[in-house]
This record gives C-alpha cells, sequence and structure tokens, in this order.
C-alpha cells in the first residue's frame, strides 16, 4: 500500500503480559512511527522508524507530579511489514487497556 501518502491506524487491545502482534486487518503497513498509551498505569512507549527494533522511549507519569522518562533496550517496540510487536514491557501488562497511534 505504498501509496505517498501518509497512512494512520488507531486502535486499541487488552495488555497480555506477553509479547504481542498486532498487524494484518488492524494494521496493514510498516510504521514509521509507533505509539502506545496504557491508560491503566499512565505509561506511553513510543517507537520511530530510525530506532532499532525492540527497544521505546518509555515515559511513566505516576500522578503524583513525577514524570519518568527512560529507554528500553528490550521488550519494546518492533515493526513488521503489517504492524508491529509489543514485548513483555509494563505497558503490556496482563488485563490492562492499552490504546495504539501508527503512523506509516
Amino acid at each position: 500500500m505504498a501509496s505517498g501518502k501518509a497512512q494512520r491506524r488507531t486502535g486499541s487491545f487488552v495488555g497480555t503480559g506477553a509479547a504481542l502482534t498486532i498487524a494484518s486487518e488492524k494494521v496493514g503497513f510498516t510504521p514509521k512511527s509507533v505509539t502506545l498509551y496504557n491508560i491503566d498505569r499512565n505509561i506511553t512507549l513510543k517507537w520511530f522508524e530510525l530506532m532499532d527494533p525492540d527497544v521505546g522511549q518509555k515515559v511513566v507519569d505516576s500522578g503524583t507530579g513525577a514524570t519518568d522518562v527512560s529507554l528500553l533496550t528490550s521488550n519494546g517496540i518492533t515493526a513488521t511489514a503489517t504492524g508491529f510487536t509489543v514485548g513483555t514491557d509494563s505497558v503490556n501488562t496482563a488485563g490492562d487497556r492499552v490504546l495504539y497511534e501508527v503512523w506509516g
């Protein structure tokens, strides 16, 4: 689907605590960026196409005025030909609601 136009998909999933692939009918293209929002734990995880696979920039808002920003070096986000895989980081905690925004 290389049309030259920006592509965007949004959606949600329930965390599993195990590596999880979101692809095909939910995304359908190779992402240039992926942002995950865990709305139960106030965690955001971002990945951009110039980053290595399985990494991400993680922002945790504790709700007490403190924000922690870190770079994951494993268990992050990996782009695939038709979507992405999210690893076992806390953004993907079992039972948590996670929103995603994918640009391609």
